[in-house]
């Protein structure tokens, strides 16, 4: 059987009417499933824990965004239930790194037809991310994209990634970057005036930013992006190159990799998982090799 967890409110109501989109075609197919609507991540997290206890299903399937993926993720850790995704929310980072089409027919397609395959997570205490944990300035523009009510309107006009540019620009004048140490492994290195640390197990997030292009979520490696010593109009400039991974030509950008990595700083830097708030440093992020099993493509 398969169970389907729809957050109804994901991408300003794109979820519901997604679901909308698919119940034809699961009855056309002749599938057998069921359907639950929770009303927050924390009732998703509870119902997966029990699904998973159970035992009773073939295949989960999230029709939402990111921040539903991430809200169930850590209760199928370890388990044999696949993990569908039917891509419905505003940046969608986790469906684009795993090939899964954004268009819900073909999503579905490949629900009932792909290929499972199992990916590493980031942990980090006891959160786990599939995509990105985002350090410093980053941390602080998630926090605030989240409250914001523009990201509605770029919802509404299909222009969500665009919410993470507007509101860089609100926050970069208002921010101050700070001195780091970073612990990767058994090395330790420190950096100065630092205004990111992105920690990557995929190589995109935010809406398609390319931040760690060589990233792998099958390798048991942690890419890690440092933005340091750098101005603000000269990260204002260098920000549009992410989209194409080409950042990482700049002489301020440092890329590091490893298994765990530890992140200290001379004060305290807001941190982000998958884009949800995850507390701030100092904090720690390790590798979970092949923790959840994904249908991709």
């Amino acid at each position: 059987m398969y169970f389907f967890i729809v957050n109804r409110m994901s991408g300003n109501g794109k979820g519901l009417k997604v679901w909308r989109r698919i119940v034809p075609l699961l009855q056309q197919k002749k599938i057998h499933y069921q359907v639950e609507f929770p009303k927050s991540p924390l009732n998703s997290a509870v119902l997966v824990k029990e699904l998973v206890k159970e035992n009773k299903i073939k295949v989960l399937v999230v029709v939402g965004g990111d921040g539903t993926v991430q809200s169930i993720i850590a209760e199928l850790i370890d388990c044999p239930i696949p993990l569908g995704i039917i891509p419905a929310g505003s940046g969608n980072d986790i469906a684009r790194g795993l090939g899964i089409p954004l268009n819900p027919t073909i999503a579905l397609a490949y629900v009932l037809t792909g290929t499972i395959k199992k990916i590493d997570l980031a942990r980090t205490g006891n959160k786990y991310c599939v995509t990105v944990v985002g350090i410093g300035i980053d941390g602080r523009v998630a926090q605030n994209v989240n409250g914001s009510r523009y990201k509605k309107w770029f919802n509404l006009l299909k222009l969500g990634h665009l919410s993470y540019a507007l509101s860089l620009v609100q926050i970069l004048f208002h921010y101050s970057p700070t001195t780091i140490t970073i612990k990767l492994d058994e090395k330790e290195e420190k950096f100065l005036n630092v205004w990111l640390v992105a920690i990557a197990n995929f190589p995109n997030y935010g809406g398609g930013m390319m931040i760690c292009p060589k990233a792998s979520y099958t390798d048991g490696i942690l890419h890690v992006c440092i933005v340091h010593g750098i101005s603000r109009w000269e990260l204002l400039r260098l920000f549009p190159s992410v989209y194409r991974g080409k950042h990482l030509l700049h002489p301020a950008v440092a890329v590091r990799t490893g298994k765990k990595v530890e992140v200290i700083s001379d004060s305290p830097m807001l941190a982000h998982g998958d884009g949800e708030p995850i507390g701030t440093t100092p904090i720690e992020v390790d590798v979970q090799k092949e923790a959840v099993q994904i249908i991709s493509s």
